[in-house]
């Protein structure tokens, strides 16, 4: 008897069955209730909650305001990655290498903070960049102001712009050459050759680069919070956040008629994009072993040089520059000097519990999160790369559902789907911050663990069960050490995002469960940018020293 059910008993499926229905515990049942309580209201069939939503003029501003920025900072963004990913990828630029790390830094840099910093610089009162030009140009009045359509757009456009370099540097750097230097051998100069050989070619790059970044604005919160509030501009992230502090039922079923029309706007472009790239061919990628020839610059090579090193210095350099004098300065209200400088800020911000306590806790939430989320991803993607059982992607899908959907949305169906109404409450625990934290960044570690055991060969596990181990064991002796540094790789992307995340955190948050995200936005809400830049420069070094791991147990295949 105790044989045969052992025999019956199968670890492997036993564990890829737990993993399984952990995602659509997690991913599945709240996305689909969160449509049901968006359509029933009181149990019954009706659009009523929609009516009321879309009836006042302030959504519908919401509505076009998050249209109208999205599309602006994609265009943007596009305009801006194309010729900085071509002359990085495909020119004899010099300091290419740094220039691309550069161009990706802003990517790790939470945008919160990106708002932080441009705050200081661009305040109409009393902004480092403001204050400089008014002195040396004598201007009557600060020439710029941050709080304002313009720059919440140039705001976003500088942290969300990565999404597109990252995508159309991969593709340019990639790409079979043959129909560019045919274009030169006919007589095309190399400006021609990029506008009517290389611009096309890279179509779908360009579209697939923008779309991540039309949907990542469009859920983006921590910027639009930070500069768009205090200019009375809002857009559907702020506007769900507002209905959801209301704390009425009204203002929850308010934020659900919100929160579905931004997921299926969002999948909307998602699958449109998708369904427009498939319907002509776009191969530029050949099985040949080819090497892009590099464009030769010529005398424009310094000037576009002195350009790029600009529009880096702008992007990245300046901000996170404002941020660390801002958490040195003694008086906002001085001069930057060597005697208005001081680290008390940094000895009294170390020594606060209040402030101490939030960081612990996005360390241990974004620690467990990434745990789970690993170990959930391994079984994902053993089950996807290493089974020929029917419907094996489906869990691999269940977790990019989870990636794909605005962080807004997933706490927003989290918080009304497990607050006691199905025996499971987790509101104001630490619990649900690791569930939504896990949700949104497991795709990350799936794709990383099944590209790695993608390159293991099946043999090896065949052999080690030939020769009586069971499949725990050719997983613990065989396949983790194999693809060990892939597991932890993992890890640190879950981690990191999980650990400054803000969207989702100023939704779930409690008493008890303050994170450093929610804390910072605080400190910048309630007019202390001191105690705020030094938060922020803890957050950075962290992810600094995260990213440094992720490239020395990636050996630099995966990390900035």
């Amino acid at each position: 008897m105790i044989n045969r059910l052992r025999q019956k008993f199968d670890a492997k499926w036993v564990a890829i069955t737990a993993a399984v229905a952990v995602l659509v515990l997690f991913i599945v049942f709240p996305m689909l209730y969160l449509i049901w309580r968006s359509i029933f209201v009181e149990g019954s069939f009706d659009f009523a909650t929609y009516r009321h939503v879309y009836s006042q003029s302030a959504n519908w501003r919401a509505f076009l305001n998050t249209f109208y920025i999205s599309l602006s900072v994609t265009l943007a963004s596009v305009c801006i990655s194309f010729p900085l990913a071509w002359l990085v990828g495909r020119t004899d630029l010099p300091g290419k290498g740094f220039f691309r790390t550069t161009f990706i830094a802003s990517y790790m840099i939470p945008p919160y903070v990106g708002a932080i910093a441009w705050t200081q610089l661009l305040n109409p009162s009393v902004g480092y960049l403001n204050d400089w030009l008014v002195s040396v140009f004598k201007l009557s009045k600060a020439p710029f102001d941050i709080y304002g359509m313009g720059g919440l757009i140039w705001c976003l456009t500088l942290f969300y712009s990565p999404f597109a370099f990252i995508t159309i540097s991969r593709a340019l750097e990639k790409m079979d050459p043959s129909l560019e230097e045919a274009s030169r051998v006919a007589g095309a100069s190399p400006l021609g050759t990029l506008w009517r050989v290389t611009l096309p070619l890279m179509f779908p790059s360009i579209i697939a680069g923008g779309v991540l970044v039309f949907i990542g604005v469009g859920s983006a919160f921590g910027i639009p919070a930070i500069i768009g509030m205090p200019a009375q501009i809002e857009v559907l992230t702020t506007r769900i956040v507002t209905y959801v502090y209301l704390g009425t039922g009204k203002g929850i079923r308010d934020a659900t008629a919100l929160a579905v029309s931004l997921m299926i706007a969002a999948n909307f472009v998602l699958y449109a994009s998708t369904w427009i790239l498939t319907r002509k061919d776009y191969v530029t990628i050949s099985g040949k072993s080819t090497r892009p020839n590099l464009v030769e610059l010529g005398k424009w090579k310094w000037p576009l040089t002195l350009l790029v090193s600009l529009y880096g210095f702008i992007a990245i350099f300046l901000p996170l520059a404002s941020i660390a004098v801002t958490s040195l300065i003694k008086s906002l209200s001085r001069p930057i000097s060597l005697d208005n400088l001081t680290i008390a800020t940094w000895l009294a911000a170390l020594k606060n519990d209040q402030y101490m306590t939030p960081l612990w806790t996005s360390f241990v939430t974004g620690a467990a999160a990434a745990t789970i989320a690993t170990v959930i991803a391994l079984f994902t993607a053993y089950l996807l790369v290493k089974t020929k059982m029917r419907g094996r992607a489906i869990p691999d899908a269940l977790a990019t559902l989870g990636g794909a959907t605005p962080s807004i949305v997933i706490a927003l169906a989290l918080i009304i789907t497990f607050s006691g109404e199905f025996g499971l409450n987790l509101y104001n625990t630490f619990a649900i911050l690791v569930v939504a934290y896990m949700v949104k960044y497991i795709t990350m570690a799936v794709r990383t663990i099944a590209a790695s055991l993608s390159q293991v060969h099946s043999s090896l596990e065949e052999a080690a069960l030939n020769s009586g181990a069971t499949w725990l064991q050719s997983l613990r002796d065989i396949m983790l050490p194999l693809i060990g540094p892939s597991i932890v790789a993992g890890w640190f992307l879950v981690f990191m995002p999980s650990f400054y995340e803000l969207t989702m955190s100023i939704i779930l948050y409690g008493s008890q469960t303050k994170t450093i995200g929610v804390l910072l936005y605080e400190l910048q809400t309630y007019a202390d940018p001191q105690d705020a830049s030094v938060l922020a420069v803890i957050i950075l070094l962290i992810i600094l020293v995260g990213n440094l791991i992720l490239r020395k147990v990636s050996k630099g295949a995966i990390g900035i």
